[in-house]
């Protein structure tokens, strides 16, 4: 039966034990390009994960194909999906990285790391989070806070962030998931896109122009619903990644973004943004999820009483 994995001559590896790994153990760049590829089910959203570009990943696993010597990932109708050897491999590193990992956190919980991990959703991040840094900080009274912009749920277990903030339907929640608020939508547009194509009459006809969007029409199609508008064609406009790319592509004259005041509260009031039709509609909302495996720390406690007692007065 001929061989399915990629093959070359090797010299054998003979066992030193001053170097028990020397020879045996594979760069582990390439591991964990491997590791998030297979986690993931994506080269790009491998490299998103682990911070280098796409077609980095796809080199570390291009070589660590020929270092092991078998075909490890393969293509498919759904996208990467693992062979048969590399099920084998994806196994046995990501139960390994996970036991470095869980490792890790339990050294740096016994040092007392100082250091407060909030992942958050991109647009809530930027344009809220990251101008209330300072009180954030004195709310949980120690520690720097290390904040990231991520459209994804940390992996809590193994210490990737003490809470996440995330958005979504409310009654369709992460487990473990507290609600903050639902905070009511709007379209929005620069003066300078008003110049161009004018005021809008009514909604019906906003449904007409170029709208800006997330990675889908689905958010747009749920406003209008519940405005009570019946959409008898195709939604236009850019779909983009989040709501903060949303966000600079109405700064800058690209369509109608849908917004809320914890985002555009300042640009509306300095004139930079314009509300468009006085309308009270709620799409989805904010959530607040921590770990429920292990004590928390108590400043996940007082973060919460912040951030609620905050956005709550905020809107």
């Amino acid at each position: 039966m001929p061989k399915t994995g990629t093959s070359r001559n090797r010299r054998s590896t003979h066992f030193n034990p001053e170097r028990p790994l020397a020879g045996r153990l594979p760069p582990l760049i390439m591991l964990r390009a491997f590791e998030a590829t297979g986690r993931t089910g994506s080269m790009r959203k491998a490299a998103n994960d682990i911070g280098i570009s796409h077609t980095v990943v796809s080199r570390h696993i291009r070589n660590l194909e020929v270092w092991i010597g078998w075909k490890l990932l393969a293509a498919g109708p759904r996208g990467i999906a693992l062979t048969p050897e590399g099920r084998s491999l994806f196994a046995t590193t990501t139960a390994a990285f996970q036991s470095i990992a869980g490792a890790a956190a339990q050294l740096r919980s016994k040092v007392g790391s100082d250091e407060f991990h909030i992942w958050c959703v991109p647009g809530l991040a930027t344009r809220w989070l990251i101008p209330r840094l300072e009180q954030i900080r004195r709310a949980i009274s120690s520690g720097e806070v290390l904040l990231r912009a991520v459209d994804r749920s940390p992996d809590f277990v193994h210490g990737e962030a003490d809470l996440m903030i995330g958005f979504g339907d409310f009654d369709n929640l992460p487990d473990r998931a507290v609600p903050l608020l639902q905070p009511r939508m709007f379209p929005v547009a620069s003066p300078a896109w008003l110049e161009r194509h004018g005021m809008p009459d009514s909604l019906e006809d906003l449904t007409r122009l170029p709208l800006i969007h997330e990675e889908s029409y689905a958010q747009w199609t749920s406003w209008f619903e519940q405005a009570g508008i019946d959409i008898q064609h195709t939604l236009t406009g850019p779909r983009l990644w989040d709501a903060n790319l949303g966000f600079d592509a109405a700064m800058a004259g690209q369509g109608v973004a849908l917004t809320s005041n914890l985002m555009v509260a300042r640009e509306i009031e300095n004139g930079r943004l314009v509300e468009l039709f006085n309308t009270d509609i709620r799409v989805g909302g904010y959530y607040l999820i921590t770990s429920g495996s292990k004590p928390q720390d108590e400043r996940i406690a007082r973060f919460r009483a912040w951030i609620e007692h905050s956005i709550t007065n905020f809107e």
